[in-house]
Formats: structure tokens, C-alpha cells, sequence
């Protein structure tokens, strides 16, 4: 008899941190048991911080890592359209699991978040589509269990609800014992903590230049319903996300003052 307590036939996973990476390991094991089969499609090296995108100015190689397991040297955006538009083209998975990404994903840090740009990929693709974070305290290391026991009941509370074909949903976990987070909580997406990026500069060896991109966060008072402050109580955020992003109090303005030409 077939297994009833599976909710899909086929998902499709990937993340940015890489093939190796222990969160997307985390992901495997969750998906396992509400899958009857797990893909796995990751980059095959660290791909953080590359939004939506995708590859265009040269080819994609493709590596088998094990069975339904393949590495590609590309983003996470590239990643999802070979697992769902080649490799599983004529049987197109029933939901995008990207993550669980190292560190949380809040608020504008979420544009550049290669972990929910291959989230919104799979949106684009007509495919549902979630994206996981898992918040930690540095230099505590990653409560990995958090994710794993929290994750399987997320999905599928969120598996039954409608939201799959106008948005996907960014899903952050908070840093603490799973047994001490709080309830799966709607969430805007917020400020969140990123604030500015600076530029480390030094030089090698060899004296050559390098420089590094270090992104700054800070802490700051956000509203009630943000991601942030909502993470910052020790509660699961669930937002959902789109493309549009038009800022429509300055289109109205810019339009009262084209008019007043």
C-alpha cells in the first residue's frame, strides 16, 4: 500500500551554501520523509549572496554526486531550472526546498539571499516554491536540530494552505532549542538587519591587493510584524514574497510632479 503520510510525489531540492553544505543535509532528511523521491540539485561550491542569478555567458556542467543527487557549477537560480527543466522536465517536481541556509534570511538581506532567490526561481518556473534560514548566535555554532525537528511540520501546515501560485515563502528559524521556539508566525518581510556593505582591503604574500565584501548588521527597533522582531522573540517567520516591488508612494509622487510640469 502507498504510504499516506508522504504529501508529495516528488520535491526538488537545492541551497547557496553548496553540495557539502550541513544545512542542506538537514534538508535531505526532512524531505525524506515527505517525499517519495528527493532530488537533490545544489551548486557545487558556496553560491551566497547571488539573488536570482542565473548563468548566461557560458555552459553549465552537471555532476552526479548519488542517486537523484547532482552538482552544478552555477547559482542556486541555475540550479533549480536544471533539476525542473532538464533533469525532471517530463515530471516536473510538486515543490522547491531550498536551504536550510546558514544564518538567517530578514528583511532587505533577502534580495541579495541566494537561498530565497532560488525560491523565487522556482516561483518563476510555476513551481511552490519555500526557502529556510536557520538564525544562530555567533560564535555559538548552528542548532542544526532546531530546522530538523521544526521543519517537517512547517511544510506541511504550509503544504495546505493557499499560496503557491502568487508568491514563495521565505522561512526563518530562530536560534534556540526547537522545543523552546515559538509557533509558526505571518511575518512582512521589514528592515531587518542589514544596513550597509564595507570593504575590507589588505594585501597578500605577495603584495598584490585584495579586497573582501563584508556586509553590516545591526540591530534596530523594526515594526511588529517584520521578520526581525518576530525571530528576535524566538518564533518561526513565514513571508510571503513576490517579484513586483514597485515603491508606490514615490510613483505617486513622481507622478503628482510630472504632472505639475
Amino acid at each position: 500500500m502507498p504510504d499516506t503520510s508522504l504529501l508529495f510525489d516528488r520535491v526538488l531540492l537545492t541551497n547557496d551554501d553548496g553540495i557539502d553544505a550541513p544545512g542542506l543535509a538537514v534538508l535531505e532528511e526532512v524531505a525524506a520523509g515527505l517525499a517519495r523521491e528527493v532530488w537533490v540539485v545544489a551548486p557545487l561550491r558556496d553560491q551566497s549572496g547571488t539573488s536570482h542569478c542565473i548563468s548566461l555567458h557560458g555552459p553549465l556542467r552537471l555532476t552526479e554526486k548519488g542517486t537523484r543527487r547532482f552538482a552544478v557549477d552555477g547559482t542556486p537560480g541555475d540550479c533549480v531550472v536544471m533539476g525542473a527543466r532538464h533533469l525532471l522536465r517530463d515530471s516536473p517536481p510538486d515543490l522547491v526546498l531550498s536551504g536550510i541556509n546558514r544564518g538567517s534570511n530578514l528583511g532587505v538581506e533577502t534580495l541579495f539571499s541566494g537561498t530565497v532567490g532560488a525560491a523565487m526561481t522556482g516561483m518563476l518556473l510555476g513551481i511552490p516554491s519555500i526557502a529556510f534560514s536557520q538564525a544562530y548566535r555567533h560564535p555559538d555554532p548552528v542548532p542544526w536540530d532546531t530546522g530538523r525537528a521544526l521543519a517537517p511540520a512547517t511544510i506541511r501546515t504550509l503544504a495546505g494552505l493557499d499560496w503557491s501560485g502568487a508568491a514563495c515563502l521565505n522561512v526563518n528559524f530562530p536560534a534556540c532549542a526547537a522545543a523552546e521556539a515559538g509557533p509558526l508566525t505571518l511575518t512582512r518581510q521589514g528592515a531587518g538587519l542589514l544596513d550597509g556593505i564595507d570593504v575590507v582591503s589588505s594585501r597578500d604574500p605577495r603584495n598584490l591587493a585584495y579586497h573582501w565584501l563584508r556586509p553590516r548588521r545591526t540591530v534596530r527597533d523594526d515594526h511588529a510584524e517584520s521578520e526581525a522582531a518576530v525571530m528576535q522573540s524566538g518564533r518561526i517567520s513565514v513571508t510571503p514574497l513576490r517579484f513586483e516591488r514597485t515603491h508606490e508612494e514615490t510613483l505617486a509622487r513622481l507622478r503628482t510632479a510630472l504632472a505639475g510640469d
